[in-house]
């Protein structure tokens, strides 16, 4: 996809701040400080377009980010340690929970390629299975694993989240550009054809 505009639109801190057009939304989730800022910086060409922090729960609201006029890419507060109090994460889960209600959006789950799934990244797969999302998983950070050990450390993520037949997990780096090229080709396939189309124009 030719990115020929991005920009911030809305922090969603309430149900009443939902988005609801007609336009597609991409909605990425992961774990606190897995790398979903920098990944969606990296796949519009901007340095600075999602804050960045190395700070664990820096994303406190829905974010959504308008690309190409078209359609929407939603930051989602990450799940798991963050440096906030327990009530405060679950009013994150309970708007997450929220956001979920509301439609059925493509989800990028994004997992630490070094890490492995832990047990939240595979509760947070259950859970969008459930939900009807299918997600795409991406493993970020790819250039901290060793290139002769990626195919492995994809499959056993892929294991861990027991993903059905014939998906595999995505390796990509913000830093590098690895993956990010398949990415986009995955997100075109999700968008369908009159989406891409708007898109090319």
């Amino acid at each position: 996809m030719r990115i020929e505009s991005g920009e911030f639109i809305r922090a969603a801190f309430s149900e009443q701040d939902f988005l609801r057009d007609a336009r597609p939304q991409i909605a990425f989730v992961g774990r606190s400080n897995v790398g979903k800022s920098s990944l969606l910086n990296r796949l519009l060409g901007r340095r600075a377009l999602a804050r960045i922090s190395s700070r664990p729960g820096r994303t406190q609201a829905i974010n959504y980010f308008l690309v190409n006029s078209n359609v929407y890419f939603v930051d989602l507060p990450g799940y798991g340690y963050a440096q906030v109090g327990k009530a405060k994460r679950q009013e994150w889960a309970r708007l997450i929970e929220r956001y979920f209600a509301q439609g059925e959006p493509q989800v990028i789950q994004l997992v630490d390629a070094k890490v492995g799934a832990t047990p939240l990244d595979i509760e947070a797969f259950e859970y969008l299975e459930a939900s009807g999302c299918a997600p795409i998983v991406v493993a970020t950070k790819s250039d901290k694993v060793p290139r002769g050990r990626h195919r492995a450390q994809m499959a056993r993520i892929a294991a861990a989240l027991e993903m059905p037949d014939g998906d595999r997990v995505i390796a990509v780096s913000a830093r590098t550009g690895e993956g990010i090229q398949e990415l986009w080709r995955r997100i075109e396939v999700a968008l369908g054809p009159e989406a891409r189309e708007r898109s090319a124009h």
